[in-house]
């Protein structure tokens, strides 16, 4: 009926600052009732001495119930001693389960930022990128110009250099050189375009001759 006109009383959270409040309550609680059960005891005692029997009984009475309260007391302790430890039991438990609540998120976070398609997309691109890089390297390394020319030409125009090196060779006078006559030696399957050796003409006997007067003077 008082619950329908007032409402239900609000139930206040129980936590271990309360619990340690009610023991020490309880433990204050306690003294006194030892003290009052101690005192009836030495007031029945003196009843009994004092012949007064009926007085004696009503303080042995008292006693009873103070021992009986110390007891209930007692038992009451236990009660918040047990619930005390169960209440650091599950807030151990709680934060653990907090700590590894938190610890979960922060590991899918980091899996979600770095999943194993990302990681494998991200190889691709660094792969890519340093493939590119090489292409630019190989590409710089590269002089300019160098390809456009064909081998064969240059080959044939080597060939042409030489020949005109050993007939230049072959038109030097003895006696500008006091080491013996050297010989070319042709590569097989290469001959020049001249004999190797070729007397010289009177024409260019005498130009000789002239030349080498004007290197005397």
């Amino acid at each position: 009926m008082f619950a329908r006109l007032f409402g239900k009383p609000k139930m206040e959270p129980i936590t271990l600052e309360k619990l340690s409040e009610n023991l020490e309550r309880l433990e204050k609680m306690e003294k006194v009732l030892q003290k009052k059960a101690a005192a009836e005891l030495e007031k029945a005692t003196r009843f009994s001495n004092a012949k007064n029997k009926r007085a004696a009984m009503q303080s042995l009475k008292k006693k009873r119930l103070y021992d009986q309260q110390i007891e209930n007391n007692g038992n009451s302790q236990l009660q918040v001693h047990d619930l005390m430890i169960m209440l650091e039991g599950a807030k151990a438990n709680i934060e653990t389960v907090d700590a590894l609540r938190n610890g979960a998120a922060a590991l899918k976070a980091m899996q979600k930022a770095a999943n194993i398609d990302e990681v494998e997309k991200t190889l691709d691109e660094v792969h890519e990128q340093t493939e590119k890089m090489k292409q630019i390297q190989e590409a710089l390394s590269t002089p300019i110009g160098f390809d456009d020319f064909d081998e064969d030409e240059l080959e044939a125009e080597l060939e042409e250099l030489e020949s005109a090196e050993l007939e230049q060779q072959l038109l030097q006078p003895a006696a500008t050189s006091s080491a013996p006559p050297r010989f070319l030696v042709v590569p097989a399957g290469r001959q020049p375009n001249r004999p190797l050796l070729q007397k010289p003409t009177v024409d260019e006997e005498d130009e000789l001759a002239a030349l080498q007067a004007e290197m005397a003077l």
